[in-house]
């Protein structure tokens, strides 16, 4: 019997993190019984007085929202995160170890409407929304070593607030994501002298296997190695280290790329698609001036629905206890999401 990937079971290598996934795409025949989620998408309004990210609304820190007409940015109210706070004392137990931990919490609105989402906000909304990442990211990276911008979109991810916004937390420390692709991508660059996630690129646009969009500077694919159903990669076409390295046209293009590949999200299942996303690029802070060519700036959505829009893979099991699973083969994904269209189903009437 000659090997098929979209029939037969396999395990790939995700060279980013070091780790391999199990990929068993017969799992797919098999029909569903488990935990089936509800969809509570229509039930948004424009404006609710008692949602604290709302213009002109009074926060849980007795502050009042500006009315803002675009985006909005404010110190989080609930950080896990401060700046102002002792160390811990070095320990000689290499079984007790805890290290400083200082940073700040940001929330970023995208729009004062809270049933607005990226992708049908236009692409000047997106735009705008892309502007104020780079702004936090210039201003928070002057002092902390990382900075993560992520979004967790819908109920299904966590988000306690269905307002359109993300959450940028900085730190004076490097995370874990960071830390492990910090030394994957200098160990791929030592050994190989260019960039990992530049050859990758290049390479996935000459296979095609799991373009999903692209366009003039940026394209989407399912990584080889993806671990969630339909995960996705937004990749430059040139090297850029740091989200602050793009210039206007690189931004203009990166809004019609978000618009496009969330538009496809929320097309797939015709629902507000549930994700959590966030971009990753060479540190900053301390480590601002140390070679950081190694780094190619990227962002990540990592999507829970798997069937439909109320069956979500659940990472669990064998996933916690051995090592990450997926049923359907990134190809696969990759060519459902790549054959749906850019123009979202809400709108679809009014083209």
């Amino acid at each position: 019997m000659d090997f098929r990937a979209e029939d037969h079971q396999h395990i790939r290598y995700n060279p980013l993190k070091g780790e391999w996934i199990l990929v068993s795409p017969h799992r797919m025949k098999r029909p569903w019984s488990g935990q089936v989620e509800d969809v509570t998408e229509d039930d948004v309004p424009e404006f609710d007085p008692q949602n604290p990210l709302c213009p002109g609304v009074k926060r849980a820190s007795g502050e009042v929202n500006p009315k803002y007409e675009s985006t909005f940015a404010f110190p989080n109210d609930f950080p896990a995160l401060l700046d102002d706070v002792p160390s811990p004392s070095e320990s000689d137990d290499p079984l007790f170890q805890m290290g400083s931990a200082k940073g700040h919490c940001r929330v970023l609105c995208f729009h004062p409407k809270s049933n607005v989402t990226l992708p049908v906000m236009t692409l000047q909304e997106i735009r705008t929304v892309i502007d104020r990442w780079i702004e936090e990211m210039q201003t928070l990276s002057e002092k902390f070593d990382w900075v993560q911008i992520f979004e967790n979109k819908g109920s299904m991810m966590g988000c306690s607030n269905p307002h359109p916004h993300c959450q940028i937390w900085s730190s004076s420390f490097l995370p874990n994501e960071a830390r492990i692709k910090d030394q994957y991508q200098r160990e791929y660059f030592q050994k190989y002298n260019k960039p990992l996630l530049m050859d990758y690129v290049k390479k996935e646009i000459n296979k095609k296997e799991r373009i999903v969009v692209e366009n003039c500077h940026w394209v989407v694919v399912v990584p080889f190695w993806a671990t969630w159903p339909f995960e996705t990669m937004i990749l430059p076409k040139e090297h850029f280290k740091r989200f602050t390295d793009l210039k206007n046209i690189h931004k203009d293009s990166l809004a019609d790329i978000i618009k496009k590949i969330t538009t496809k999200y929320d097309n797939l299942f015709r629902v507000s698609f549930p994700y959590s996303m966030g971009w990753h690029g060479a540190p900053t802070g301390s480590k601002m001036k140390e070679d950081a060519n190694h780094w190619v700036f990227h962002g990540i959505y990592y999507p829970p629905l798997l069937r439909s829009a109320t069956v979500k893979k659940f990472m669990v099991g064998y996933e916690l206890l051995a090592q990450a699973q997926r049923d359907l083969t990134p190809e696969q994904a990759a060519e459902r999401l790549r054959n749906l269209s850019t123009v979202h189903y809400k709108q679809e009437n009014k083209e």
